[in-house]
């Protein structure tokens, strides 16, 4: 899980580093707002990964095979649903780009036409996301490393050839992109169907129910608010940054790349505490459900703190290597310390993520984003607009940090109420 997570940020890495050594800021800045946006629509979309982890993981520890292939279908047409639905609403989030951000308007034109070809590859992307979880409640740890990394190459080799020998730009970026999600869709396909054999699941494929839809409807209603809070946060981040100035806007964009780094990472944890904690509930085991929880937190303790001192002694190369742009190199370093804090602070919030997933505790979820989003980061935000850039990160960690202090606060309150079986 580590390994696979740990690579899925090289999509935006690769794009970042191709682009960051084009002759201008404005393509790196364009990318940067193109690829957020995407990022934003197709990251309220993982609730379609986790629903889909949380159910199939409880199904496969009470051992109901007709309940999986039911799950799992009803995960595709959701997916497929919003997919379609975002492809047809392409005109409005364009004129939303070009309205909210505030940028120049070489800058919008770049994030535009980035924009307009990947949001074609939703139907992959949401698609994928379903498989992925589907292969993680499957305890298929191998399946997700051989997507991603699949996933990766394939990205890598064409943002070279599109962008440095084709001269493409960010177009030859966004295809790229495009091309690696319908690539990865096949062999996720591939992979699932061979889970189907081995479980003894029938592959017969049907339109599901308003019945067998409506208990992930409402698991999911309650993870996308969540995950439309968490992508307010990053949005927020990205467009401000947009009004201090295509530099902050390029520099914050080569940043969070490196907490993209981070939250996979520590996502490969939490996504075993997902797959181990829902088939311990699934088996009613409270003890070894218990047991999984402390793993995860032991692991993700020693995960974060490496990665803090990995950016507090390699930080600066790591910017020179995504850009050469001086400008965005010298306004990068000057925020590089809050990179260092971000592993510790944000560990929690993560890993617990990971723990209530497994659990399908969504309201809990919910809950606290709503309260972490409100008092964690805009009202630091406000408290601190005249710190500039500096606000923007210092709100960011106090919202890492309050959504684990929220989610570890409820966690032990179900222990001592007896509640985290129900």
């Amino acid at each position: 899980m580590i390994l696979s997570n740990i690579s899925v940020p090289l999509l935006g890495l690769v794009d970042t580093a191709v682009i960051g050594h084009l002759s201008s800021a404005h393509y790196l800045a364009g990318i940067a707002l193109g690829a957020s946006s995407i990022a934003v629509l197709f990251w309220l979309a993982s609730f379609l990964r986790m629903s889909t982890t949380g159910v199939i993981a409880q199904a496969l520890g009470c051992k109901d095979t007709n309940r999986l292939r039911m799950l799992f279908q009803s995960s595709v047409f959701l997916a497929v649903s919003f997919a379609i639905t975002l492809i047809l609403l392409q005109p409005l989030l364009l004129t939303a780009i070009a309205k909210l951000s505030g940028a120049s308007e070489q800058v919008v034109n770049q994030a535009q036409l980035y924009f307009s070809i990947r949001i074609y590859s939703a139907p992959a992307a949401l698609c994928n996301l379903v498989l992925l979880g589907f292969m993680l409640g499957m305890h298929y740890g191998k399946g997700p490393f051989y997507l991603v990394l699949f996933t990766n190459i394939v990205n890598i080799v064409l943002d070279i050839l599109f962008v440095v020998v084709f001269e493409w730009g960010v177009a030859g970026a966004a295809w790229a992109s495009l091309i690696a999600d319908y690539s990865a869709l096949g062999l996720a396909l591939c992979l699932v169907r061979k889970l189907f054999i081995k479980h003894q699941i029938g592959w017969h494929w049907k339109l599901p129910t308003m019945a067998e839809t409506s208990q992930l409807l409402s698991l999911n209603r309650d993870i996308f608010i969540r995950s439309l809070l968490l992508q307010l946060c990053f949005s927020f981040m990205t467009f401000y940054g947009a009004r201090l100035g295509e530099i902050t806007l390029a520099a914050n964009a080569v940043l969070l790349n490196f907490l993209m780094l981070v939250s996979f990472a520590l996502d490969g944890i939490a996504y075993a505490a997902e797959a181990k904690v829902g088939h311990a509930k699934g088996e009613q085991n409270e003890r070894i459900l218990r047991l999984w929880v402390r793993i995860s937190v032991f692991w993700g303790g020693i995960f974060a703190l490496l990665y803090a001192l990995f950016f507090a002694t390699v930080g600066t190369q790591l910017i020179q290597l995504l850009t050469d742009i001086p400008e965005v190199v010298a306004h990068a370093q000057m925020y590089l310390p809050w990179l260092t804090l971000l592993p510790v602070v944000a560990m929690g919030c993560f890993i617990f993520d990971g723990v209530f997933v497994g659990l399908t505790r969504a309201k809990a979820m919910r809950n606290s984003m709503l309260f972490s989003a409100g008092l964690g980061f805009f009202l630091p935000f406000v408290l601190t607009m005249s710190w500039q850039n500096h606000g923007l990160w210092f709100a960011m960690s106090c919202f890492m940090a309050l959504r684990g202090a929220t989610l570890v606060y409820r966690y032990h309150q179900l222990c001592r109420q007896g509640t985290l079986l129900q």
